[in-house]
């Protein structure tokens, strides 16, 4: 019988250093660790007419995408499960908000997926001035960076609102505060001496109950 491979989900908002905690988790963890998330399916997989895909911003700005949104949500944690069930470990880097123009349930659609196997939810923490200075550093030049007027953008200050709701995890990471390598330590130490993480069962609980409400 294939043994799951372990899901660590790192949820947070952009420029708050998933991507650089997925690199080190790959790079310093035993056995193999697949990456699937938003960066994956925004620019591999997703065509450019239905940008930004799962990447999609709160604030319900782009109705005509939101069935797509729900779509490649359940084919991302399909495929999470699948990974899983064959004996694949997997993190994955996403940004869950319910801030659509109609509910998406993302969460449910991760835990519908998901449910049986191995799951820790990390939060990605990182205040919003130091994902504003990211922002401005960034060479991808493709991130709203504020001006004069606005400093900090109307749609950065709702991502960072939206995307720990309801702020269900195992664990925290602040990357202002931790390096990626030490983040991906402090999941580690996390996943090897915590028998049974509880976030996703709490998620679970909490998504079945609104769907009976």
């Amino acid at each position: 019988m294939v043994e799951f491979g372990q899901i660590v989900i790192l949820n947070g908002a952009p420029r708050s250093g998933k991507s650089s905690i997925v690199t080190a988790i790959q790079n310093s963890f035993d056995g193999i660790w697949m990456n699937l998330g938003v960066d994956v399916f925004a620019r591999q997989v997703t065509p450019a007419r239905c940008q930004p895909g799962i990447g999609l911003r709160p604030g319900g700005e782009r109705l005509e995408l939101e069935p797509f949104v729900v779509a490649s949500f359940n084919a991302l944690y399909g495929s999470v499960g699948v990974h899983s069930r064959v004996g694949l470990n997997v993190v994955v880097d996403v940004g869950h908000h319910e801030s659509y123009s109609v509910p998406c349930s993302t969460l449910a659609i991760c835990v519908k997926h998901l449910e049986g196997l191995p799951v820790l939810f990390v939060g990605v923490r990182c205040p919003i001035e130091i994902i504003m200075e990211r922002r401005r550093a960034s060479v991808e030049g493709h991130y709203p960076v504020g001006s004069s007027n606005e400093p900090i953008p109307e749609p950065i200050r709702r991502w960072q609102h939206e995307v720990h709701q309801p702020g269900i995890y195992d664990l925290d990471v602040d990357t202002s505060q931790l390096s990626p390598d030490e983040c991906a330590a402090k999941i580690q130490r996390y996943l090897e001496t915590t028998p049974r993480p509880t976030a996703f069962e709490r998620l679970a609980a909490l998504t079945n109950h609104e769907r009976r409400l």
